[in-house]
């Protein structure tokens, strides 16, 4: 007795049932926030990869100017869920490709599997069609990790007479410049050359045969 008279704001709500209705939106309402903030952070990295609507496409081709494209640059792009490398070899590269034949495990890319027969036209060490510009599926044929471009001529920690080329750091396979493997390392092939041709003098389109473009 010694309560009555003392009022217990919280007895008027004791007996009406609970709102699990609101509690769930609520609930969802904070894990919808926090996905959407989350998504904030991973545009950067997906538009990186996306260059164009069309790149989006399942398969569809993909067109990249290189007409600034400078010497030791590589241009990244996407296709089929692949990292495209476009890159400009020097001359001195070029000059390198054809002396590195006995350290290669496929120096004249037999494996046609790894590229077009297209790129091995003319000089095959270069495996392009321009010989200045090599372009490369960019994932190791060993495990699918993505190698390091390591694109100048001087002695590095993993080869002292490197000539250029792509080091893979997770399981240290190694690529020359136009990604032909070495012998000896975890990678069983030859970087992938994908298809693809050049539309005018400065326009290289990606998931094209030259004898397939209009």
């Amino acid at each position: 007795m010694a309560n009555q008279g003392i009022h217990d704001p919280r007895s008027e709500h004791a007996g009406e049932p609970v709102n699990h209705g609101r509690r769930r939106f609520l609930t969802a309402t904070t894990a919808v926030v926090g996905a959407v903030g989350a998504g904030f952070v991973a545009v950067p990295f997906i538009k990186s990869w996306n260059p164009s609507e069309r790149a989006k496409l399942a398969g569809a081709p993909v067109s990249a100017d290189i007409s600034t494209l400078e010497v030791g640059q590589r241009l990244v792009l996407e296709w089929r869920g692949q990292p495209i490398w476009i890159v400009r070899r020097s001359p001195e590269i070029l000059q390198a490709l054809p002396t590195l034949d006995d350290q290669l495990r496929d120096p004249m890319s037999e494996n046609p599997e790894q590229q077009p027969e297209y790129v091995l036209e003319g000089d095959a060490h270069l495996r392009s069609i321009k010989p200045e510009v090599s372009v490369l599926v960019g994932l190791c044929t060993h495990l699918g990790c993505s190698p390091e471009m390591k694109a100048e001529i001087r002695p590095e920690p993993f080869d002292t007479n490197w000539k250029g080329g792509y080091f893979c750091p997770c399981h240290k396979s190694k690529f020359d410049m136009a990604g032909r493997v070495y012998a000896g390392v975890p990678a069983p092939t030859n970087l992938v050359v994908p298809p693809h041709h050049y539309e005018n003098d400065t326009t290289l389109v990606i998931g094209v045969d030259p004898q397939g473009a209009a």
